[in-house]
């Protein structure tokens, strides 16, 4: 007789969070090793930039394609096809020789981490009530920042034992595949599952059917249709306004550090610290919102509440500018990803909170592509930047940028003709 598991939704929220801790820890191994990479290559700034964007056009371009084709074939096939793909051009990084084949090598990984968010997203709706859904967002988001904090220890790990940058990039891709053995035998939704238990599938089995009571059709809406909405364009600016400040984060800290006198070794200690913080922020920003839900907030007043606070704390950046210390640095940086992580966990909320499962991968595809088009532009600004003057101006459009996603969120993140029309949740 097949053991029953009891919250075993908390499980599948569980594989999820090592998916994202792998899928940036993949992604953190070329950015952990690029002072190594630059010097070894004599690349500057803006070579670097190239490779980053080249990971950023597949990653933008494939999260629309992902998030349709993950809603056609289900979570369980189109994720572990996401995971598989990556995993395979991140251990291919490791033959890279030069500038064109890292940009390559990355241009693959890109198009096989493109999968994740939207897989995630719409894992979390399948298996989580929406009373519960911060939370469950909250805890797989957080793999970001604890694979973006674990990368420096284990690729540089890596790099001193065997003296050489490539066998980090096979060790760490080779991840995916152990990742991917659990998943394929864990995952299944939850009205096929076999282990889990008669009360959680009754509760998950009413949720749907107050959802299906909410929506004039359970099928996917055509693009022409989530095009049209204004929710789908607050979702969509939301998450193009704040992505870019943390890939900014992720994909040049070491680098800013570097630059501004500090050694890679006093970096390596100061590296997790925004990192932790981002993790810590991704519970509040989930778990706050959660709970005002649960006083009778409505879900869009929770989730804005929590939006403004993101985009306000995210100004902390400016101060870097004239900080001298690292402690100084590392705290306002601490402070801006704290924010940075609660505003998205609310924001990765709103597919599943707005719109019907068949639609939320979709949708949610849509803002990573939008979010991957504003990276790649803010990656080229700060390659060319930063060569020719400083670091002191990207930080400053950096604190800009998510108070638009904020009036985003607050101007077009409401009920319209589409909510009464069944279309869209009230929120």
């Amino acid at each position: 007789m097949t053991r029953r598991v009891r919250g075993l939704r908390w499980y599948i929220g569980g594989l999820l969070f090592l998916s994202t801790v792998i899928n940036y820890i993949d992604r953190q191994t070329l950015s952990v090793l690029a002072p190594t990479l630059k010097e070894t290559y004599g690349w500057d700034n803006w070579h670097f930039s190239w490779i980053l964007i080249a990971f950023r056009v597949a990653y933008a371009l494939g999260q629309t394609v992902a998030g349709r084709v993950i809603d056609r074939l289900g979570t369980r096939t189109g994720l572990a096809l996401g995971v598989a793909w990556y995993s395979v051009a991140a251990m291919a990084t490791s033959l890279a020789t030069g500038l064109g084949s890292f940009m390559a090598a990355r241009f693959a990984l890109g198009l096989g981490e493109a999968g994740n968010w939207p897989g995630a997203t719409k894992a979390v709706s399948e298996w989580f009530p929406r009373r519960e859904s911060g939370w469950a967002v909250a805890l797989f988001d957080s793999g970001s920042s604890v694979g973006a904090a674990l990368a420096p220890f284990i690729v540089l790990g890596l790099y001193a034992t065997f003296g050489s940058w490539r066998p980090a990039f096979v060790i760490t891709g080779a991840l995916g595949f152990a990742w991917l053995a659990l998943f394929l035998a864990v995952y299944r939704s939850p009205f096929e599952h076999p282990r889990i238990t008669d009360e959680e599938r009754e509760m998950l089995r009413r949720d749907q059917e107050t959802d299906a009571a909410e929506h004039a059709t359970g099928a996917a809406l055509p693009y022409a249709t989530l095009l049209r909405l204004p929710q789908t364009w607050g979702y969509v600016i939301s998450k193009s306004f704040t992505d870019p400040v943390w890939f900014f984060i992720t994909d040049w800290f070491a680098i800013y550090l570097v630059s501004r006198g500090f050694s890679m070794e006093e970096g390596l200690l100061a590296f997790w610290v925004p990192f932790l913080a981002a993790d810590a922020g991704n519970f509040f920003g989930g778990g706050v919102s959660s709970r005002l839900i649960a006083r009778g907030w409505s879900v869009g007043a929770a989730r804005k509440a929590i939006g403004v606070f993101g985009g306000l704390g995210m100004t902390l950046l400016v101060p870097t500018i004239w900080a001298e210390s690292l402690p100084a640095i590392i705290a306002c940086f601490a402070v801006s990803t704290f924010a940075y992580a609660a505003f998205s966990t609310v924001i990765l909320n709103l597919p599943a909170d707005l719109f019907a499962p068949a639609s939320v991968a979709s949708v949610s595809g849509l803002g990573g592509t939008g979010a991957g088009l504003g990276t790649i532009t803010a990656i080229a600004i700060t390659g060319l930047v930063a060569d020719k003057y400083s670091f002191a101006p990207i930080l400053v459009g950096a604190s800009i940028l998510p108070l638009v996603a904020v009036a985003a969120m607050l101007l077009l993140v409401r009920n319209t003709e589409a909510t009464r029309a069944g279309l869209v949740r009230e929120v």
